[in-house]
C-alpha cells in the first residue's frame, strides 16, 4: 500500500513537470485532487490496519471500512486516468497544430505522460487483480488474474506466490514497451482487456 501511495505522489510530481499547458484546467488540478483524494485513503487505511489488526487478536475479524477504502482508491486511480488521458489528448493537439514552442518541450512532455501513463496502469494491474491487495491477501489461495512467472515454479519448493505492488509496476513497465505482454500473461477476460 504504502509504495502505491508513493506512485501516486510520484505521478502528482511529475504532472508538475509538464512543460507546455496539457492539463485539464490550471496546472495545479490533477496534482492537487489526487493529494485530496490520497490523504483521506492513506488515514482511512492506517486507521483500518489498527482495527483489523485489533479485531484479530481480540479473535474477531470485523472491516467494515474495506469497500469504501476499495471504492475511494479506485476513484482516485480513475481521476489519474483521466487527467492523464486530458494531457495527452492535449499533447496530440499540440502536435497537430503547432501549439508548442519546440519540438524538444513536446518530447519532454511526451515521455512524463508515457511514465505517469506506466505507473497508472500498474496501480490498476495492483487494484483489480483478483479483488484487490486486500481480497487477495485475506484469502489463503486467491485467484489471481495474470500468470507470473513466479507461479510457474514448483509449489513444493518455492514460497506462495504473492505479488506486490512492484510486480504490477513492472507488468505495466514490460507491457508498456513491448506494447504487448511480455514475462506475465493476462488470465481473465477483464484482465485481457
Amino acid at each position: 500500500f504504502w509504495l502505491a501511495c508513493s506512485a501516486i505522489v510520484a505521478v502528482a510530481v511529475l504532472q508538475f513537470f509538464l512543460i507546455n499547458d496539457l492539463s485539464l484546467g490550471p496546472r495545479w488540478l490533477a496534482p492537487a485532487a489526487e493529494i485530496a483524494l490520497l490523504i483521506p485513503l492513506a488515514t482511512m487505511f492506517r486507521i483500518r490496519q489498527r482495527r483489523v489488526r485489533h479485531a484479530v487478536a481480540a479473535g474477531k475479524i470485523i472491516d467494515p471500512q474495506r469497500r469504501f477504502i476499495r471504492y475511494l482508491a479506485i476513484t482516485l486511480i480513475l481521476v489519474m486516468t483521466v487527467m492523464n488521458f486530458a494531457a495527452l489528448s492535449e499533447l496530440v493537439r499540440a502536435l497537430l497544430v503547432g501549439k508548442a514552442e519546440n519540438a524538444r518541450t513536446l518530447l519532454v512532455d511526451a515521455v512524463i505522460i508515457w511514465m505517469i501513463n506506466v505507473i497508472v496502469f500498474g496501480l490498476w494491474f495492483w487494484g483489480l487483480d483478483g479483488g484487490g491487495p486486500a481480497i487477495r491477501h485475506a484469502q489463503g489461495q486467491p485467484f489471481y488474474e495474470f500468470l507470473f512467472p513466479q507461479a510457474t515454479v514448483d509449489r513444493a519448493t518455492a514460497t506462495p506466490l504473492s505479488p506486490g505492488f512492484v510486480d504490477y509496476l513492472f507488468l505495466a513497465f514490460t507491457n508498456a514497451t513491448a506494447f504487448s505482454p511480455a514475462d506475465t500473461m493476462p488470465l481473465s477476460q477483464r484482465a485481457k482487456l
